[in-house]
């Protein structure tokens, strides 16, 4: 009884195709915590959100078997994903350089008691 090897196309030798999915998900999340305190990140909310639609089709591109659609979803993915922790860190650095400017935690709280007094003064 003799026994056929596959072939070597039968194998998936390919390197696998990284979706950024996690690392998307992520960097949206927190630029989305960071916009909550400081609305200076409002882009990338937006970035991250494109991020997160890239990732989600390099999982689908690769099932229909469209490898090269999925390499370039993926470095889309990973772009946008960077573009995204860009604004994520420069929000984070310009929500401290403020709160500094304004006095610490201390000023921080005059200023938010000043709009909430502004808010119901107009009510």
């Amino acid at each position: 009884m003799s026994a056929v090897p596959p072939s070597p196309s039968s194998f998936n030798t390919a390197k696998p195709v990284p979706n950024h999915l996690l690392w998307s998900i992520l960097v949206t999340v927190f630029n989305f915590l960071v916009c909550c305190i400081a609305c200076w990140n409002f882009p990338g909310l937006i970035t991250g959100i494109v991020a997160i639609v890239f990732s989600s089709k390099v999982n689908a591109r690769l099932n229909a078997g469209d490898v090269a659609g999925a390499e370039q979803a993926s470095r889309n993915a990973r772009i946008w994903a960077w573009v995204t922790t860009g604004f994520l860190i420069l929000g984070v650095l310009a929500f401290f350089i403020s709160l500094a400017f304004m006095g610490g935690t201390e000023g921080y709280m005059e200023r938010i008691e000043e709009i909430r007094q502004q808010i119901e003064a107009t009510r």
